[in-house]
């Protein structure tokens, strides 16, 4: 079997982070005999056809090379939003995402199409798979599902998107759950992304009050409600920021602000590799982020058993069990935060609930897992376009 997958994100280089778990999915997919190619966008000094880890990757160029900035920052939205050179790179994105997708489809010939993210790579699957009159598994991530809650044009395209594909899935049930509510005709499988189990390990000697948080510096991901919390912690927590983003400088003004400066090492985005240490030496994880559509930093952090304290909100609740597998509060509620983190710094249980986490996510997200649900997804899909 021969899948093509179409994404807007996807690893640069080995380790990169951005859509790794589409790498560690076409790599396990491959040991179910299905063969994966992938079709990306262009990125500062990569080749346009490569072969990384194994797997062949096209990536298309849609802009002179200064205005290519839409893919693997995680801020597409936001950048179109606020500038016109943004629009116009998106519209050479969709026709060059297109093209490309033809030209490697007819090369290839897979049996079907798998778009990851409704938006961009969805959206022009439906016209590759319709011009090609072969199938399309649309999987969605999170940033797709928001963009669509909060645009009536952006909920139209989903849902013409979803009526041209022939599976669609979500990474977390809260994810299937808004996507029935603005598509009811829909019928979304839960279905997650794999994560690096063979990566990340426990190990190594945890610091008895030392956070981590790994993720985007912005108003979604939650860290300026984590900085609330510290400073109203009786446990004078340190805390190590792993991310860039927007909001990086008014971050750390706002930490300086509320005392927390000498407290906070800013490390700005590192590799997959270099995040081992990380979540290995942390007393927990804290991912404080509100509608997460999956969280794959919980993940990666139960995996090490680090303890995890998250808010109750999106996907979060499929990967935590309260008190069990990780700790949950309400979400954007700082102070509870704080009276979280206090009990879990100055509790032992937190390392059986560490333990309970890593084996909790090595049964759901291990990557020999999660392809052998897609490879059966994959064979219903081209068995009901025979039967037609």
């Amino acid at each position: 079997m021969r899948v093509l997958f179409l994404t807007h994100s996807y690893p640069r280089t080995a380790g990169d982070a951005p859509g790794a778990f589409l790498l560690h999915l076409a790599r396990a997919l491959a040991d179910q005999d299905v063969r994966v190619s992938v079709v990306a966008p262009a990125g500062d000094h990569l080749p346009a056809d490569e072969v990384l880890d194994g797997i062949p990757v096209h990536r298309f160029r849609y802009a002179p090379r200064r205005y290519q900035r839409l893919a693997y920052t995680g801020q597409m939205a936001e950048e179109v939003a606020r500038s016109l050179g943004a629009k116009l790179a998106l519209l050479g994105f969709l026709g060059s995402e297109f093209a490309s997708g033809t030209r490697v489809r007819r090369d290839f010939e897979p049996s079907l199409l798998h778009a990851h993210w409704w938006f961009p790579g969805g959206l022009v699957g439906s016209w590759v798979s319709g011009l090609a009159g072969i199938p399309m598994v649309t999987t969605m991530h999170g940033t797709d599902v928001r963009l669509a809650m909060g645009n009536s044009l952006a909920r139209t395209l989903l849902r013409h998107t979803l009526a041209h594909s022939s599976a669609v899935t979500t990474v977390s049930t809260w994810l299937a759950g808004q996507v029935k509510a603005m598509a009811p005709r829909s019928d979304p499988v839960v279905s997650p992304m794999p994560v690096a189990t063979s990566l990340f390990t426990p190990g190594g000697t945890r610091h008895p009050d030392r956070l981590l948080f790994v993720g985007r510096l912005n108003a979604q991901k939650g860290i300026g409600l984590l900085l609330e919390a510290m400073a109203a912690m009786r446990v004078p927590a340190t805390l190590d920021a792993i991310g860039d983003g927007t909001d990086a400088e008014a971050l750390r003004h706002r930490a300086g602000a509320l005392g927390l400066e000498s407290r906070i090492r800013w490390h700005g985005a590192l590799p997959q590799p270099q995040l081992l240490e990380f979540y290995r030496g942390a007393a927990a994880l804290v991912v404080p982020s509100r509608e997460e559509g999956f969280g794959l930093v919980a993940v990666e952090g139960q995996l090490c058993e680090t303890p995890v304290v998250a808010f109750a909100s999106g996907g979060l609740a499929d990967s935590i069990e309260d008190g069990v597998t990780g700790y949950l509060t309400p979400p954007g509620d700082a102070p509870a935060l704080a009276v979280a983190l206090d009990r879990v710094l100055s509790s032992e249980a937190r390392h059986e609930v560490g333990r309970a986490g890593r084996q909790s996510a090595v049964a759901r997200y291990a990557p020999e897992s999660v392809a052998r649900r897609y490879r059966l997804l994959y064979e219903s899909v081209l068995s009901g376009a025979d039967s037609r």
